[in-house]
């Protein structure tokens, strides 16, 4: 399956099926013990790709590609950022509307469509938090070559590593195919990744940074760095 076949999956499932699930999870509502680790999982990855920018943002423009409800949408303009808040979901990106504080709006546009719309102009960083995760090596290494000249510091993404647990679950989802299943992730071992990242013309290193582990939430955050 290819990168736009994969997207327009990927549309579908947030904006007719997981609006309401990711609304609630990005928010301080109750939810159930196994969603309550995702939450936290999400937390410390979102800070970890925060933590690879500087604190103070002002005067750079950064593109937050696949920024869902915008919980790092509005860290990013509180730290002084020119965003771009960029997402699939129409459905989602209204919510991170709603969410932006009155004194954060001047420094945010958001836009429903590709992340990678080459119309969005030019950055000095870009995080990409858990949007790249159903994607191929070769969509991602594609993904990255889109990227890359058009950003003059940091791509900071997110991944699902290729551990036991995860491939007996990317097998089990194979075998067993529902309707309404999320769109598989498909896990990713550095080395592959980088591969294809190269093969694609990517000129970058591309560095593994972290992997983040809490209860049923497992990624990997990667860089390209000047």
């Amino acid at each position: 399956m290819d990168y736009g076949s994969t997207r327009a999956r990927v549309e579908d499932y947030f904006d007719r099926t997981a609006t309401k699930t990711w609304e609630r999870l990005t928010s301080d509502a109750p939810v159930s013990r196994i969603r309550e680790t995702v939450r936290a999982g999400r937390e410390r990855m979102r800070d970890l790709m925060l933590s690879r920018l500087p604190d103070d943002l002002r005067g750079a423009r950064v593109l937050d590609a696949g920024c869902g409800p915008g919980v790092a949408t509005i860290e990013l303009a509180k730290r002084g950022a020119t965003v771009v808040a960029a997402d699939i979901s129409p459905q989602l990106i209204d919510i991170a509307q709603l969410r932006l504080p009155h004194d954060l709006k001047s420094h945010v546009t958001f836009h429903a469509g590709d992340m990678l719309d080459p119309k969005l102009g030019g950055f000095d960083a870009v995080i990409a938090m858990d949007s790249l995760i159903y994607y191929t090596a070769s969509d991602i290494g594609d993904a990255l070559a889109a990227l890359e000249p058009r950003v003059s510091g940091p791509v900071v993404f997110t991944v699902a590593p290729r551990t036991p647990a995860l491939m007996a679950m990317w097998y089990a989802g194979k075998a067993f195919p529902r309707s309404d299943r999320s769109p598989v992730m498909i896990p990713h071992a550095h080395p592959k990744l980088a591969k294809a990242a190269k093969a694609a013309g990517v000129r970058r290193m591309l560095r593994p940074v972290d992997r983040i582990t809490s209860g049923f939430y497992i990624s990997e955050a990667m860089e390209l760095r000047p």
